[in-house]
């Protein structure tokens, strides 16, 4: 695994509510690990590719659903020798969240794999049909230019993520095992992400975890490709981008995401995301 960058890098970019590609390449350029501000769909059809998503590794099969929600840190692996055809949906969480009622919401299937650790479903034979023959119109959708194309293809969209939830709470989908050589890492990682707000570094954790430091330090690298530095402090950023978008004061967000002081907060802020918070939250007020 190759060492990680000073920062992940945040890749694509998405100004519509969802796109939708259909990618098949062969000498893929090597993609070190990053992040979206957008939740991410892709459907795995040929290749030979393994994913790493927050610490967890899945070695992929045809016609494997991965889910990738925003913020999430994750790299693909890829054979280049090999052709690697997949469908990707890019999506605003702010869509999804616009059809949620009482008695559904389309970003269950968001949601579980964040809370269960689950980030690849693989169909079942009998419902692949069905999927793909919604995908496939919602694939001829995206290009359509007649009457009214733009809502149709969002109709078919919903219909897609609806079908989508629906084989998942009808339990039409299993949940491949994903490999990591220790899964203490795994709970370090998980611990870090929901205690942002508490005292984080690698002696706190280390005693918590009863590591050594410099093992935990040497293990949490080997294992997931991050240096835990560099893991905390970009989860926090990532973290106070997304509360930019509430009412919270932007002081408040600093204290809520373990910063200690606003001008350590914002002097990171601003070489994560190449702008100050209160910018972000200026140009979020405005795309309301």
């Amino acid at each position: 695994m190759s060492a990680l960058t000073s920062t992940y890098d945040k890749r694509g970019y998405l100004t519509e509510d969802f796109r939708l590609f259909h990618l098949n390449d062969i000498g893929t350029q090597e993609l070190a690990f990053h992040y979206h501000d957008f939740d991410k769909i892709i459907i795995f059809l040929s290749g030979s590719v393994t994913y790493l998503i927050e610490g967890r590794t899945y070695e992929l099969q045809p016609y494997d659903i991965i889910f990738v929600n925003h913020n999430e840190i994750h790299r693909p692996l890829i054979d280049m020798a090999i052709p690697y055809e997949r469908i990707i949906v890019y999506l605003s969480p702010r869509f999804l969240s616009a059809y949620q009622t009482d008695a559904y919401d389309l970003s269950l299937c968001f949601q579980k794999a964040r809370t269960t650790h689950a980030h690849v479903l693989r169909m079942k034979h009998p419902a692949k049909r069905s999927l793909f023959q919604t995908m496939k119109r919602l694939e001829a959708a995206s290009t359509d230019s007649g009457y009214a194309g733009p809502l149709f293809c969002q109709v078919l969209f919903l219909e897609f993520m609806i079908q989508l939830n629906r084989l998942f709470l009808n339990q039409k989908l299993d949940y491949p095992d994903t490999s990591s050589s220790d899964r203490r890492i795994l709970a370090v990682m998980e611990y870090i992400n929901q205690n942002l707000a508490e005292t984080l570094d690698v002696d706190s954790l280390a005693d918590r975890f009863h590591f050594s430091r410099y093992h935990l330090m040497r293990l949490f690298k080997q294992e997931t490709g991050y240096t835990i530095g560099h893991y905390i402090s970009s989860k926090r950023l990532l973290a106070a981008r997304e509360l930019l978008s509430t009412d919270l004061p932007v002081t408040e967000i600093c204290f809520r995401c373990g910063f200690r002081n606003y001008s350590t907060f914002s002097r990171a802020y601003k070489a994560e995301f190449k702008e100050s918070p209160r910018l972000t939250r200026s140009i979020l007020e405005r795309n309301l």
